[in-house]
């Protein structure tokens, strides 16, 4: 058996992993990249495979950076069986057409500037259309059930404890008449996500690919968030200002409209954080995605999988997502009216690391006020606003606009989906024969170096944290590094340099227009005035700089 990783290699984007073994290719995850420019870039580039030699593939969960590149695998060849939980079905339904939709606003943006500069226009990744063909050939299974691919290639789907429907895979295969087994976790969750049950624990592996997001670092405990989240929220009513929660439409937006309605349940004898509680339930909750909105639909219809104490409480009547004060706006109209209204309130908006969506409105109206929230509750990929923001800019821009951020910036790093260090070591632990070896992937490198050396250190285990294109062969008795790819990205840094250099004489021009439409307004203050001629002197120093240097 072979693998070759071909995505989330040290870093934590664009999962791929194309496996070769009884007579079959098939691929686990057929993710995006995302964060960086160079990283979204690659998303453009061939498959390092031919889709339409792929017998079948293996989905751990919906979010788009393990599912985002099905509809591109689609179009150019793959029509086989992609196996995944009936949740993720019923998600990826929603998130592949949303993300198709993206991808043609986007490139509309783009090929705006490029027919102004006289450029060949280009095509999206896919369409929202094309997402739509491509989950003809998605076929649902449930949690435990063994599925038999062949004869010679079994897998069972185990809860992951990471998303709805998310899933850790056990995958055996028979070759030369002996049977090995691997497992892949996908994303493992914490084991105090709300609404979700823990990650399932494996007994027995020869091999197990892990992520490793979180491998350096340790979550707050779940009382710790949740009494943050109030004391955050609520002194930023009393404020007077608005709570921004960029959020993860899928997951992160359901765990905190959980969250938010039960707190009622805690401290009844404590006065002060009553008051606080009763100050959120008095305040309008804004939901302003619509796809959370719809994410939020396919929970309500999936209770099934939740935990057994969210069962119970569902069982008394109370759905943990639903509250009064709790609003889900859908149309554009009603995003735009809740930046015109002063009323202090909370809005949760996708998308969670601020790249794309309704969520850059909202900032774009926030960030500079000191009296409002911005409160992050997901991991921020390097190169994204959202990790700009939380690593302390002073200054961002949004729409061609410098913002100045004003605003509080909060992180509480609980809500992850992800599990941590303890996490990730405690799911090594629990297996009773430990795998013979283990690769590392979905993390950055720091984040693998310093899990990596933890689990030397305290189980003697195999490891790699393997980097993009290489292949491993799984023999009987040893890992072996057969090949590595080398990687043919047609964008070098020459070429992005020159594209960067278009872009600033593009904008410099842009800046030209609005500036002489600035000076055109008689209402304009001699302390605009000034502000503008000082921004102008920045930047005419800091293109001296390039010059000079």
């Amino acid at each position: 058996m072979k693998i070759t990783f071909l995505g989330a290699t040290r870093t934590v984007t664009g999962s791929n992993y194309l496996v070769e073994a009884a007579g079959k290719k098939f691929l686990v995850d057929c993710g995006m990249w995302q964060g960086k420019e160079e990283l979204e870039m690659q998303n453009m580039e061939n498959f390092e495979y031919n889709p339409s030699d792929i017998d079948f593939m293996l989905l751990t969960h919906a979010h788009i950076d393990h599912s985002g590149r099905i509809p591109k695998l689609y179009n150019e060849g793959f029509r086989n069986k992609i196996y995944a939980h009936k949740a993720t079905c019923d998600l990826c339904t929603l998130m592949l057409p949303d993300s198709g939709h993206i991808q043609e606003m986007e490139i509309e943006w783009k090929n705006r500037k490029r027919k102004r500069k006289g450029e060949k226009e280009l095509p999206p990744l896919y369409t929202a259309e094309d997402a739509a063909r491509c989950l003809e050939i998605f076929e649902p299974v449930q949690y435990d059930e063994i599925i038999e691919i062949t004869p010679d290639i079994h897998v069972r789907f185990n809860d992951a404890g990471h998303m709805l429907g998310s899933s850790i895979i056990e995958l055996w295969v028979k070759e030369d008449g002996k049977e090995k087994k691997t497992v892949f976790t996908g994303d493992l969750g914490n084991n105090d996500i709300p609404l979700l049950n823990s990650p399932t624990m494996i007994e027995d592996t020869d091999y197990l690919v892990m992520e490793s997001t979180y491998g350096s670092r340790l979550h707050l405990r779940n009382d710790e968030k949740a009494s943050m989240f109030l004391d955050i929220v609520s002194e930023t009513l009393d404020n007077g200002g608005t709570v921004v929660i960029p959020s993860f439409a899928v997951g992160r937006t359901q765990e905190i409209l959980y969250e938010i309605n039960k707190l009622k349940e805690e401290h009844k004898e404590d006065e002060e954080f009553q008051r606080k509680y009763k100050k959120i339930m008095k305040t309008n909750v804004f939901v302003d995605s619509p796809l959370a909105i719809s994410a939020t639909e396919v929970f309500r219809e999936n209770t099934n999988l939740f935990d057994d104490e969210v069962k119970a409480q569902i069982v008394r009547g109370d759905n943990p997502l639903e509250f009064p004060g709790l609003q889900f706006t859908r149309t554009a109209d009603e995003s735009k009216a809740l930046n015109e209204d002063n009323r202090p309130s909370i809005i949760i908006s996708a998308s969670g690391m601020c790249e794309v969506g309704r969520i850059k409105h909202h900032l774009k109206h926030n960030l500079w006020n000191p009296k409002s929230t911005i409160l992050f509750v997901g991991y921020q990929a390097p190169g994204t606003l959202g990790y700009n923001i939380v690593n302390g800019a002073k200054k961002v821009k949004i729409f061609g606009e410098e913002i100045a951020v004003n605003a509080r910036i909060e992180y509480i790093e609980g809500y992850s989906g992800h599990a941590d260090q303890e996490g990730l070591m405690n799911f090594i632990y629990s297996f009773i024969k430990k795998p013979d070896h283990i690769f590392l992937v979905h993390g950055e490198p720091e984040a693998q170096d310093v899990l990596r050396e933890k689990i030397e250190k305290e189980t003697n285990i195999k490891i790699d944290a393997p980097e993009f294109g290489e292949t491993y062969e799984l023999s009987e008795d040893k890992v072996i590094l057969t090949n590595k790819l080398e990687r043919k990205i047609t964008r070098t840094i020459r070429t992005e340099m020159e594209e960067r250099l278009a872009r600033v004489k593009q904008e410099i021009q842009d800046m030209e227009q609005y500036v002489r439409e600035d000076m055109a307004n008689k209402n304009l203050r001699d302390e605009d005035i000034f502000r503008i001629n000082e921004k102008i002197k920045d930047l005419e120093k800091q293109i001296l700089n390039v010059i000079e240097g």
